[in-house]
């Protein structure tokens, strides 16, 4: 009798990965992966829950490739080579790729990527209120324009693609840069109110409505 094969989450995620690429996301079950690993579907349940975590576990695997960008380097630079990771991915796995478009990244190796587009919104200036709206945002943007060209959608040449996506970059850029300028340019919120005739009447009129109750 041969040896027992010797499975982890990794090897699963792997082999999921392989797959889907090679089968679609539709052969991606339980008992196919278990199968190409050679083992029992309940084996894989000590690792994986059922299969909306099998898929949670494709969505790492793609995003686990991701390499991420030195932390000391600009906020741009950062990101840009974060879309660049999205780009090469998609056009690895153009058939599974599109499920980033549809399942939230849950798993700690798969919010790794959203954690470093954070760091990288923070530095730019976006307050950290308004850091996860921006974050879907610019994901949503970098994500579907890499299924569209994974896709073969564009029917430009590759070096217009890259262009288009180029311009892209700086229109982003430059939305967070104006962005952060207009709020540079407010005053505190405490200065506002002091400024403004329509509060300095309110506080006098509250102020004479207490020495009113007062006498």
């Amino acid at each position: 009798m041969g040896r027992r094969a010797r499975i982890d989450r990794t090897v699963i995620l792997r082999a999921s990965l392989d797959l889907a690429d090679e089968r679609g996301l539709a052969a991606v079950t339980m008992q196919a992966v278990a199968e190409r690993l050679g083992v029992t579907s309940m084996a894989l349940y000590r690792h994986i829950a059922n299969k909306a975590d099998l898929l949670d576990a494709v969505v790492e695997s793609l995003l686990m490739e991701f390499e991420l960008p030195d932390s000391r380097l600009p906020w741009r630079q950062r990101l840009a080579a974060l879309a660049r990771a999205a780009r090469d991915s998609a056009k690895r796995h153009p058939e599974v790729f599109p499920l980033l478009l549809q399942r939230a990244a849950t798993t700690p190796g798969a919010l790794r990527v959203r954690d470093a587009v954070y760091d990288a919104l923070r530095e730019a200036g976006v307050p950290d209120n308004q850091v996860p709206r921006a974050e879907r945002l610019l994901s949503t943007f970098v994500m579907g324009f890499a299924v569209s060209e994974a896709s073969g959608r564009f029917t430009a040449r590759a070096v217009e693609v890259d262009a288009d996506f180029s311009y892209l970059e700086t229109l982003v850029f430059e939305l967070i840069d104006r962005a952060q300028a207009r709020r540079d340019r407010e005053p505190p919120a405490r200065d506002r109110s002091r400024r403004s005739p329509a509060g300095g009447a309110a506080s006098i009129r509250r102020k004479a409505q207490a020495d009113r109750r007062a006498r």
